[in-house]
């Protein structure tokens, strides 16, 4: 067993999509990224790369590839999925904590964790998606951006 701990952080702006775990949430901003900017996903991808001993998001997707401008974060996530399983290892847990004071995410919380258990072929029961605020302080607390953290558990398969 292996366990990986993935962080992300985007800037919310207005003009874009606000896309997290591969869903459109309704809100009047977006996250600002050279992809689509999804908080979780990139925080997963790293935890998944971190776990596998692969490196991070940056190496493999940087943020100045025009292959990758505006992409959809699920896209990545399955090419990262693809690498770890060439290395032998299935991912056998994902734990995410989104922190960001609005739009409350709840009701799309059994929505982000089916479409990431998809993208990652595990079973549904075995991703989680958690949100908390800031309590409003910093530039979390002021809305002016959105932070994720997440931890991967990969099991070598034999």
């Amino acid at each position: 067993m292996r366990a990986g701990i993935g962080y992300d952080v985007h800037r919310l702006v207005e003009g874009r999509k606000l896309v997290l775990g591969g869903i459109v949430i309704p809100y009047p901003k977006g996250l600002y990224g050279h992809s689509d900017g999804d908080v979780i996903a990139h925080a997963v991808g790293d935890a998944i790369l971190g776990a596998s001993g692969l490196g991070d998001l940056g190496v493999y997707f940087p943020p100045n590839d025009p292959r990758y401008e505006g992409i959809s974060s699920m896209i990545i996530l399955k090419e990262i999925k693809d690498m770890v399983k060439n290395q032998r290892f299935k991912i056998d847990y994902i734990d995410v904590t989104l922190v960001m004071e609005e739009p409350k995410i709840s009701p799309y919380v059994d929505e982000i964790c089916t479409k990431m258990s998809e993208v990652l072929e595990m079973d549904r029961k075995r991703v989680s998606v958690k949100a908390t605020t800031n309590e409003g302080m910093g530039f979390i607390g002021r809305k002016e951006g959105v932070s994720a953290m997440a931890v991967c558990l990969l099991k070598e398969e034999i």
